[in-house]
């Protein structure tokens, strides 16, 4: 049986726009877009994916969005990217290189969130260059910016799924802004 393969785009533009702007107070990284939000032009837009109710059911947005509203986050001081701004894909189909680490330390860098969000162990192993990532906040920080790693809102990572990471997430951030 032949593995998928992650496509690559070979425009200049992202397959999905950043969603950041100074003053955040959490930024969640994907790894790529997946086929489904490719298409649809909006961020973990597969209905199967729980990126939009755990958002919601965790108390990080009033009301439940559509990924259609992705660029409405910042109004809840919540921002958007991926590390695979140019690939399309599920995470065991990405080659190593489509990873583009600086680009993602230049745009905290430059951003200065209160707190980085992975979406996944895969994405936060690239990034922090470590294989034994564990769930929750981590011990490194990028500047002023705490990481914290959440497991996978995909459908195809169900095994994986537990909102309570989610919710010690919202937990997190609400601490942040009250202290």
């Amino acid at each position: 049986m032949r593995q998928p393969q992650a496509i690559t785009v070979s425009s200049d533009s992202p397959i999905l726009p950043d969603v950041l702007r100074p003053g955040l107070r959490l930024v969640f990284c994907g790894t790529a877009a997946g086929k489904r939000s490719a298409q649809e032009g909006a961020y973990y837009a597969h209905p199967g994916n729980m990126f939009w109710r755990a958002l919601f059911q965790a108390g990080l947005t009033p009301r439940l969005l559509l990924p259609q509203e992705f660029s409405s986050l910042p109004e809840f001081g919540i921002g958007l990217t991926d590390l695979a701004k140019r690939h399309v894909g599920n995470d065991d189909e990405l080659p190593k290189e489509a990873f583009d680490v600086p680009a993602l330390l230049a745009k905290i860098e430059r951003y200065a969130p209160a707190l980085l969000a992975f979406t996944s162990k895969h994405g936060a192993r690239a990034a922090l260059g470590n294989n034994h990532v564990t769930y929750g906040l981590q011990d490194r920080a990028f500047g002023s910016t705490q990481v914290f790693v959440l497991p996978s809102p995909s459908g195809q990572a169900r095994g994986h799924w537990d909102l309570a990471h989610w919710i010690t997430l919202a937990t997190h951030v609400a601490n942040r802004r009250l202290g």
